[in-house]
């Protein structure tokens, strides 16, 4: 089980899966850059899904279930709008995160943030 004390604005409940599991096997090297992120945002972040495992219903409707980046460990959707997304996407270009999505329209707005191989945006 991984140490979440270098992670002192983070708790592992808060990553783990939500399907029913609990299981939270995140990556070392992806909460590290998630923490220098709330560091330099200064802020609270509201971690709205974290792990997720290949019964996860979002990774059961995959082609591969499982192979998703939250299924990795390398992934978390972080909840905020407004000006306040903004900077936090700003912040995590500036921090190194590979991967970002964007999804503010709606309910649930959000900004997923991770740490894969090819640099991807997009937009939901």
């Amino acid at each position: 089980m991984m140490d979440w004390s270098p992670y002192p604005n983070f708790r592992r409940d808060e990553f783990s899966c939500r399907c029913g599991c609990g299981q939270s096997d995140m990556r070392p090297q992806f909460m590290e850059r998630l923490q220098d992120l709330r560091e330099a945002y200064g802020k609270p972040m509201l971690v709205t899904s974290g792990y997720r495992c290949a019964n996860h219903p979002a990774e059961r409707v995959k082609a591969q279930p499982g192979t998703g980046t939250h299924s990795q460990g390398i992934a978390a959707d972080i909840g905020v709008s407004g000006a306040d997304a903004v900077s936090l996407l700003r912040l995590a270009l500036d921090a190194g995160f590979t991967g970002i999505g964007i999804q503010q329209k709606g309910y649930g707005r959000f900004l997923h943030l991770d740490i894969r191989e090819q640099p991807a945006l997009w937009s939901y």
